[in-house]
């Protein structure tokens, strides 16, 4: 008589299936990371955004980090009240917002691009330095993105 396999052996032998897993468990080590901060992912995907194309109009913000008008108004009013982001009118075109961080903003995302890559590294524990590097190209590839 054969041995039990284990539940679904075949799904668990998949690449994306276990690319998901990985995902999921980085994405819930950031995710707490980030909540020692007060933040939510997306909160540090916008300051991000923020930092790398300010002073940017509100509606090319959202097209960039690929978030809808209506979540991203959110998010930015979350920012904006806690005194992390300002919105002031475009001076190129006074009918739509320009985005920008402040002082505050600017260490909050500091703090939180820390704390992301400390919870990455203890992601990429299990693996040496050259297998990190490796592991990075690989996915890269496998992603199709470049940096």
């Amino acid at each position: 008589m054969r041995e039990a396999e284990a539940p679904l052996a075949e799904i668990r032998s998949l690449p994306s299936w276990l690319l998901g897993r990985a995902a999921a468990r980085g994405r819930a080590l950031v995710a707490d990371a980030l909540a020692a901060e007060g933040l939510k992912m997306w909160h540090h995907v916008v300051l991000s955004a923020v930092r790398d194309l300010a002073p940017v109009a509100q509606a090319d913000l959202g097209r960039g980090v690929g978030l809808d008008p209506k979540d991203l108004v959110g998010v930015l009013n979350d920012l904006q009240a806690a005194g992390h982001v300002l919105r002031e009118p475009d001076p190129t075109d006074r009918r739509k917002n320009a985005v920008s961080l402040t002082a505050e903003g600017a260490r909050l995302l500091a703090r939180c691009e820390q704390a992301a890559r400390a919870a990455n590294a203890t992601l990429l524990a299990p693996l040496s330095a050259q297998e990190r590097d490796v592991f990075m190209d690989l996915l890269v590839r496998v992603s199709g993105t470049r940096e």
